[in-house]
Formats: structure tokens, C-alpha cells, sequence
């Protein structure tokens, strides 16, 4: 461990799925770095304090990451987990992303007490999801269903979906995080990728430590290549069109062989209508500048289609 930290103290929310998600990384450490000592500290996020808003009504971004953020740069912890999903595309002043673990399963599913899938949902149902993103691709694919906010943990949530006098005929949730919980039992319907496009990021793990070489050298180990050139790509895209993670902006990207297959999409929140771009770019060697430049090429395709107009919410 030359030149490594042999203690590291490791910032997560509390909820079960973010501390599950904190413990597969530090068993990813442990395994790197044998003899590792690993202390987890639990902060408390605004995004977990305030717990009456809707997401997309809270003011500002990194809602579930900020207090991290902060803590990290104080020098309280020296490493912090987030879903990268929750993490704003901005770079966060003197952190960096030291990390994206393997992706997990990037897909969404609904979970109904009555074992509903979307087709089958009866006219007027109600689906609850914090997501805009979800929202409107569900409203996209049946106008006839409403969408209503909803809040809490997963176990929470699950709850409020099949509670026998629940106002949720269905609930949405991404089955990476029922998956690391054990929870996949609930799962409905499994909504297909190309049906229901995932948030920018969503299925990886973002390993968040100061911008100092001690800290970078000790997750580097950690990294996958080829999500961290995925996930770039696809947060580009969404960082290329002005947008954040509460926009109806949809990304998923993928290695195959030598390029980077990579679906973008733009959703009217109304759901009326969306704009979609598909692109398969070649690179040379698995890089951080390779998904940029697939980012940013996507971007200018949806552009092209009239994306901004949504965005601005002006159609």
C-alpha cells in the first residue's frame, strides 16, 4: 500500500440501498488493498431531511449530495458513495470522481400489487415516481395513466405500492437498487430499455474523494473503464443540452467491440411527444474523451430534431 492510506473513512446517507451501495465499495477496496481499514460515517442529506417536497420542486441540484460534497472537502471523510445518477454534471470544486465501479442493471421496473405491467395498467391508474425523466415516458407510452409524486426509501415506497388500500395502482423504481437490496420479488415488469430509457448515470456507483493523489491512486484500482466511458457519454449528452438530473432527459450507453452505442431522448413533460438519437461511435481506445466526444455528438443530434424547444418548454 505505498504511498495509500491504510485507514479511509467512507461518507454515505443512511438509507439501506445508499449504505448496501457504500458496502459493495468498500469490499471492492478491501479486496484491492488487503489490510484496508474502513471506517462508514452516516451524513444526513438535505435531499433526506426534507422529505414533503417533490424532488423536482427542491430548490437547486445535489440535493443527496452537497452535504458529502462537504464534508469531503472539510476533511471529515475522505471518501463519499453516491448513485451517480444523484450527482450533478457540473464538477464539484476540489472533489473529484475518483471511481464508477461495473454498472449494475440500468433498467426501470414497476412494481403493483396486482402484478400489473404498463400494458396491461387499467385506464386512470396511478404511478407513482419522483422522476420527471419516468413521468413523462410513461405518460409518452399510455396517456390514459396519471403520475403522482412519491417520496421515501425504497422499502418505503414498496410499501406504499402494495398497501391493499394504497393510493398507487404502480410504483417505478430501477431495478439495480432492488437488486442490491434483495428486493427483486416485488418486480412486476421489467420495462424494456427501449420503452423506458434510463437517467443519465443510472445503475453506477460515482466514488466521489478530494482531488489529492492519495485519494485517486486508492479507488483507481476500483474503476471499470468501460462504464466510466459510458456513463460519460451519457452525462455529457444531458450536460451538452443544459440539463439536469430533474429534466425528462433519457441516456443509455454501452460498449460494444470498438465503438460506444448510445441512445439519447428528450421527453415533453406533458409526455405528448419526444425526440429520440441513436449513434454508434467508433473509438480507438476506451477513454473518458471518447465518451465526451459520444456525449456531445448525440447532443448535437437531438438538437437537430428540435430538443431545446422541450427543454425550454416551449412546445
Amino acid at each position: 500500500m505505498t504511498n495509500v492510506s491504510r485507514r479511509v473513512r467512507i461518507g454515505t446517507r443512511g438509507s439501506a440501498l445508499a449504505q448496501r451501495q457504500t458496502a459493495i465499495v468498500a469490499d471492492l477496496l478491501r479486496a484491492v488493498w488487503p489490510g484496508l481499514t474502513i471506517e462508514i460515517q452516516i451524513i444526513s442529506t438535505y435531499g433526506d431531511q426534507v422529505t414533503d417536497v417533490p424532488l423536482p420542486q427542491m430548490a437547486g441540484e445535489g440535493v443527496f449530495t452537497n452535504t458529502l460534497e462537504i464534508a469531503l472537502r472539510a476533511g471529515q471523510i475522505d471518501v463519499a458513495v453516491h448513485s451517480l445518477k444523484d450527482l450533478p454534471v457540473s464538477p464539484a470544486p476540489g472533489v473529484v470522481i475518483g471511481a464508477v465501479p461495473e454498472r449494475a442493471n440500468p433498467a426501470d421496473a414497476l412494481v403493483s400489487r396486482s402484478g400489473y405491467g404498463l400494458a396491461n395498467l387499467p385506464s386512470g391508474a396511478a404511478v407513482g415516481t419522483c422522476s420527471r425523466r419516468r413521468a413523462a415516458q410513461l405518460r409518452y407510452l399510455r396517456p390514459d395513466i396519471q403520475t403522482i409524486d412519491i417520496r421515501g426509501n425504497v422499502d418505503t415506497r414498496i410499501a406504499k405500492a402494495r398497501a391493499a388500500d394504497g393510493s398507487f395502482d404502480a410504483i417505478v423504481l430501477a431495478c439495480a437498487g432492488l437488486e442490491r437490496l434483495g428486493r427483486t420479488e416485488v418486480i412486476s415488469e421489467v420495462l424494456p430499455l427501449d420503452s423506458v430509457l434510463p437517467a443519465p448515470g443510472q445503475a453506477a456507483l460515482g466514488v466521489q474523494c478530494r482531488d489529492e493523489e492519495q485519494w485517486k491512486r486508492l479507488l483507481a484500482p476500483i474503476n471499470h473503464l468501460a462504464t466510466e466511458t459510458a456513463v460519460t457519454a451519457e452525462r455529457t449528452f444531458l450536460s451538452a443540452l443544459g440539463g439536469g438530473c430533474s429534466l425528462p432527459v433519457a441516456a443509455y450507453a454501452c460498449v460494444q467491440g470498438n465503438s460506444l452505442e448510445i441512445t439519447g431522448r428528450v421527453i415533453a413533460p406533458d409526455g405528448s411527444s419526444q425526440i429520440q438519437a441513436k449513434q454508434s461511435y467508433p473509438f480507438n481506445n476506451l477513454s473518458v474523451e471518447a465518451g465526451v466526444q459520444a456525449g456531445v455528438s448525440l447532443a448535437k443530434a437531438v438538437e437537430a430534431q428540435g430538443a431545446k424547444a422541450f427543454l425550454e418548454g416551449t412546445t
